[in-house]
């Protein structure tokens, strides 16, 4: 009986031993593929400047990769949908966006929001449907620092208004402007985990009309997938408008579908917002010319 005993406990410790010899070996495995990976992302030839891998959030984006290199361009194409209680808003967006230096990232952007009427909603509240804006950017990183995974950029967003749909025949076109200059920063902490802040006021100045000040404040937390760009995290957007601040929380994942073909999945719950029920967002990433070595 003791012999059976002893066989039994040695039987269990080899077992044991070996699944955790597997589990250390498939996390050593995970681990030089991560690195390999990374390294693959920031390697750079002799004319090039150092980059650092960081997870860009889904909603509020980035005009582009923080350390962005010279030809790297990006086209995205946005859908979304946000109950606001007494109607349904569906915004939509194509944007452009390309670095014609190292480190410097522009962007164009084309915003549209359309609107539905729910049974038993007034007319007159209800937004008219429009091309929200003329909305141009610039993005430069001063920082890159690779032995802290650090990454810090300025940018400013300008946004020409535009006048609803029935209206763009008229003289005025335009009906206002909005000026946003921000800060990034960003910092991975070892090979899989992400985060970011994006922070700046936004001045709303229309026509006849004095400027409103808000400031936004936008919280970004990722665990990107060991050997992908694939993502899952949440994205807090904080904003601050006469001594009251509001937040929307926004998780969200990132798949590849190609090389270079990527879709974002974005929810929305809105946090002290009476007038806004849950959304959802959809993006699609296509960067001409990116190729994975791996």
């Amino acid at each position: 009986m003791k012999k059976i005993t002893i066989l039994a406990l040695l039987g269990l410790q080899a077992f044991v031993a070996m699944g955790q010899t597997q589990s250390d070996s498939l996390k050593y495995q995970r681990s030089i593929l991560d690195s390999l990976f990374i390294e693959e992302f920031e390697s750079q030839e002799s004319h090039q400047k150092p980059k650092v891998l960081h997870a860009e959030p889904l909603y509020i984006d980035l005009i582009r990769d923080l350390g962005a290199r010279k030809g790297e361009k990006e086209w995205n194409v946005g859908f979304g949908m946000q109950d606001k209680r007494s109607f349904d808003e569906f915004h939509a967006l194509v944007e452009y966006e390309w670095a014609p230096l190292d480190r410097l990232g522009l962007e164009v952007e084309l915003p549209v929001s359309l609107y539905s009427f729910r049974q038993g909603s007034v007319s007159e509240k209800i937004p008219e449907n429009k091309l929200e804006s003329l909305k141009l950017a610039s993005q430069y990183t001063f920082l890159v620092s690779e032995k802290n995974n650090l990454s810090m950029a300025l940018g400013y967003i300008h946004q020409f208004e535009l006048d609803g749909w029935k209206k763009l025949n008229s003289q005025n076109v335009f009906t206002g402007n909005i000026y946003n200059p921000f800060l990034v920063a960003a910092k991975r902490l070892g090979s899989n985990y992400h985060t970011l802040i994006y922070t700046g006021p936004r001045i709303h100045k229309e026509f006849g009309q004095k400027p409103e000040l808000t400031y936004e404040i936008n919280w970004n937390f990722h665990y990107m997938v060991s050997g992908t760009r694939n993502f899952i995290g949440m994205e807090i957007n904080q904003e601050i408008h006469q001594g009251k601040s509001i937040a929307t929380l926004r998780p969200q994942m990132r798949l590849g579908l190609a090389e270079n073909l990527m879709i974002g999945i974005v929810s929305a719950i809105p946090i002290q917002q009476p007038d806004y029920g849950l959304g959802s967002f959809i993006r699609i990433i296509y960067e001409p010319g990116f190729r994975a070595m791996h």
